[in-house]
Order: C-alpha cells, then sequence, then structure tokens
C-alpha cells in the first residue's frame, strides 16, 4: 500500500517542494502524459534505434508527426524546403505559443542500451545527445497542452516545430529564414542532459566555412617542380590558425576538420579541402576573427601558389536569455521535484561512470535554486540561439545521464534507450506543458518575457548567416 501511495505521489504530486500547490489545470497537463507515456516510450525508443543523421530523419519525423496528427493537430510537412521539417498546430488567435523538438542522431557511436561500451550496429550513428527524447517530449508537452485548451475551450494556439539537423548544418536557421516564429509569442525549448535546471545561460555562437585548395598535380619525385601542391597550402593554414591561438581572446575556439589532405604519396596533390568553426561568446565578438581566418586562407593560398575558395555553410547566434521565462519555468520545476530513481537505475548509472572514469555518485535530478546568468558562457553552440533572437525563448535542462556522463558519447546513447531517458523526458514533457499553462492562463506573464526580450535584443538586426538558396541537402546525403 505504501509502495502505490509513493507511486501515486511521484506521477500526480499534490505540492512542489515550497508547498506550492498544483491547479487543476497543471494536473491535466500531468495525467495527459501519464495517458501518453507507452506510446511517447515507444516512439522515442524507435528515434533511437533508427538514430538518423541530419537532414536525413525520414523516419523519425515521420513519427512524431504522425503522432501529431493522430492527436488533433494540423500538420505541414517539409517546411522551409527540407523534407524532415514540418509544423504542427492545434487552435487560433492569441497568444501563440510554441515549443520546438530535434530528432537528429550523431555518426558513429552507436551503443546498446547497457552501461558498457557495445555498438548496436558498428560504425552506425547514436543518440549521444538524447534528441530522440527531445522531439518527442516537446511534443508529449503541446498535445498535453491541446486537450487542456480543448476541453477547457481555452483560447490561443499551440504549435509544435520539429526541428531537423542540430548537430550539423543547423537546420533551424532555414526555418527562421521562413517565417516559421513571426507569428509567435513566446517559444519553449529544453535539452537533454546531467543536471535538471531552468537553463538562463547563453551558449557559444560559431560559423561554420570550407576551405578549397585548388592547385596543379605532379609526380613527387621525378618532377615535383611542376607541381603546386594544395596539400602545403593546407598545412600553411592550419599552422596559421594554430599561430593565430595566442592571440585571441580567451572566449573565442577555432576547430577543424581535414577532409582531403591528398590520396596517395607519389603525387603532389593538386586539391585539399578543409572544414573549419569559428565560436566566441557573442556574435559581435565572433565575426571579426572570422574575418581574419578567411584572410589567412588567401594568404596560405599565396605562399603555395594555388588557388583557393571558401564556402560558407551556416552561422549561429548564441542564445538571447530570458530571465523571466527562466522564472516561470523555475516554479514549474519546483513543483514537479526531482526524478526519482531505482536502486537498479542507480547502479546503471554507476557502471556507466566507472566505465567513463568519473566518480560514481549516480543520478542527480536536484531542483537547485534559478543561476545567476553569467556574461561569458562555456559550452556548445545551438540553433535555438537563431530563434531566441526572433521570439522570446524559454529553455530548460532535464537529467537524461549520470552526473558528469561526457556528452555526445556512447554513455548518452546507452541512456537515452532505456528508463533513466525515459524518465527525463517524461519530466521534461510535464515541466514544458506547466509551463504553457501558465502562459495561456496569465497575459501579463506573455508581456513580462516579451518585454525582456525586447530589452535585451536592444538596436541587434538579426541576419541569417546562411548562403542563398536552400538547405545543404545533397550535402547530407553525401556525409
Amino acid at each position: 500500500m505504501k509502495k502505490t501511495l509513493l507511486t501515486l505521489f511521484v506521477l500526480f504530486p499534490a505540492f512542489g517542494l515550497l508547498g506550492q500547490k498544483i491547479t487543476p489545470a497543471k494536473k491535466t497537463i500531468l495525467a495527459s502524459v501519464e495517458k501518453h507515456r507507452d506510446a511517447l516510450i515507444a516512439i522515442s525508443d524507435s528515434i533511437w534505434a533508427m538514430a538518423e543523421t541530419a537532414f536525413l530523419e525520414t523516419g523519425s519525423s515521420d513519427l512524431l508527426a504522425d503522432y501529431a496528427e493522430q492527436n488533433g493537430f494540423t500538420v505541414t510537412r517539409g517546411v522551409a524546403g527540407i523534407p524532415t521539417a514540418f509544423t504542427a498546430t492545434y487552435g487560433s488567435g492569441q497568444p501563440v505559443i510554441s515549443v520546438l523538438g530535434e530528432y537528429d542522431a550523431l555518426p558513429g557511436i552507436s551503443q546498446k542500451a547497457q552501461p558498457t561500451k557495445a555498438p548496436l550496429e558498428e560504425g552506425a550513428a547514436g543518440h549521444g545527445c538524447g534528441h530522440n527524447l527531445f522531439g518527442t517530449a516537446s511534443l508529449a508537452s503541446a498535445i498535453a497542452v491541446k486537450e487542456w485548451m480543448e476541453e477547457k475551450k481555452i483560447p490561443g494556439t499551440v504549435k509544435f516545430l520539429g526541428t531537423p539537423a542540430e548537430e550539423k548544418f543547423f537546420g533551424k536557421i532555414w526555418m527562421v529564414r521562413e517565417g516559421l516564429w513571426d507569428d509567435v509569442d513566446v517559444n519553449l525549448s529544453w535539452h537533454p542532459g546531467a543536471s535538471t535546471e531552468a537553463d538562463v545561460q547563453s551558449t557559444l555562437s560559431l560559423v561554420d566555412f570550407i576551405v578549397e585548395f585548388k592547385g596543379q598535380a605532379a609526380h613527387a619525385s621525378a618532377d615535383p617542380w611542376n607541381g603546386r601542391s594544395a596539400s602545403d597550402a593546407l598545412e600553411l593554414y592550419t599552422t596559421g590558425i594554430n599561430y593565430y591561438r595566442e592571440h585571441i581572446k580567451p572566449t573565442v575556439r577555432i576547430h577543424y576538420h581535414i577532409q582531403d589532405g591528398g590520396q596517395v604519396v607519389n603525387v603532389v596533390p593538386d586539391y585539399s579541402r578543409i572544414w573549419v568553426r569559428v565560436r566566441d561568446t557573442k556574435r559581435s565578438g565572433l565575426m571579426p576573427v572570422y574575418e581574419q581566418v578567411k584572410k589567412m586562407a588567401q594568404g596560405a593560398a599565396i605562399m603555395a601558389n594555388v588557388e583557393y575558395n571558401i564556402s560558407l555553410v551556416s552561422g549561429i547566434y548564441e542564445v538571447l536569455v530570458n530571465r523571466a521565462g527562466g522564472e516561470i519555468m523555475q516554479k514549474n520545476l519546483e513543483l514537479l521535484g526531482p526524478i526519482p530513481y531505482t536502486e537498479e537505475e542507480e547502479a546503471f548509472a554507476r557502471k556507466i561512470q566507472e566505465a567513463t572514469g568519473k566518480p560514481m555518485v549516480g543520478m542527480d535530478s536536484a531542483i537547485r535554486p534559478l543561476e545567476e546568468t553569467r556574461e561569458h558562457p562555456g559550452g556548445g553552440s545551438t540553433d535555438v540561439g537563431d530563434v531566441s533572437w526572433n521570439v522570446p525563448n524559454i529553455n530548460l535542462g532535464v537529467t537524461v545521464a549520470p552526473k558528469d556522463t561526457p556528452w555526445h558519447s556512447w554513455a548518452v546513447v546507452a541512456c537515452g534507450g532505456m528508463s533513466i531517458g525515459h524518465k527525463g523526458m517524461l519530466q521534461a514533457a510535464k515541466a514544458l506543458g506547466m509551463t504553457m499553462v501558465d502562459l495561456f492562463e496569465n497575459p501579463a506573464l506573455v508581456e513580462k518575457v516579451k518585454a525582456e526580450y525586447r530589452e535585451r535584443k536592444g538596436d541587434e538586426v538579426y541576419v541569417p548567416n546562411i548562403p542563398d538558396g536552400p538547405p545543404p541537402l545533397e550535402a547530407a546525403r553525401n556525409q
């Protein structure tokens, strides 16, 4: 009997951490997520098993879009010229509250749902960032809100946006350019992590570009003087980048991946290719470094006596933080309380930590106070940043893996295919849904979130940093 009561309290808590009472509307959200629990886990596990990479998420996108249609949403597929992008909309009028979901995987990190390294399929992709959970939870929150709106005749519009290719190419930029958030009052997003928090930290802006060098092939021994080495240019270029590191601010990061440095040892290479990425905490700091690194490519080409070409892939903004939205999310996290774990799940977590050389402390889903926003955050980048410069964005992080788990690794893939990941997914769906309820019920909160957005954005004019024309679908197919 005690176990039954505990289970009911976990699923439908009456009071939060600070004694706040959960309203009837929010109880409806919790009940909806629980009602769909089995279907949500099945969808997430199917996406986890398919593990489709950027712009190729056909099965994953269809699963989510089909489930949205089955639950009464109007679905538009193939938006922004991207076959795997879609919108799912319910209702009409204001406010328009949207939630976005990702579902692309990372190449080469396939893993079984077990705490020791073992690929599900050798060399295949895996969900090392938990996007199988991300897209499913976000859709679950939209469905829960739709069911509440339908039952209570709540005015307004709830909108789910299926957003592909976050890990590479940054699909949301093309969706922003298409105006898919133009009618939205507030957007919500979340991301799987190793802790649970209303996320009020920014990210790093970045730009991706390809440099190609073209020279003249020749026999590397018989007549190298007739050759002009594209590989020499590439080496000179990377040398220049590495010397430049001393003279950039500590917030800047420069990465590169040599994609083609020549094919055989006895030929002077006539072609080389390198993918370069520059990051900084602010786009205003990023752009001068980007321009300088592009100049270096010209210098390397001059020294090697070859031609060069630079092609922009894409570039993203840092996330524009919204603390007013974070405060709303924080209250709902406190209402939900920490995710409870079984001893079997804690043991799984400790084995993951042991296998990755981390302290064996298990899971961490504690609800901490809202953090101060750091001016110069570390960490990664996301195309959610571009969304946040076009509409107020409320962000959430939820525990789906053990404390200190290396991200973008097999360890995250393992957790995303079993109950630890499932619990985080359902918790995220509830927190997002409850926060949307607050926005639909209280127009003053919507205005407060929008006022902060306007203040933080200031006079900045958003310019999408992508080439003219359609998304790079062919490049994705050839990756």
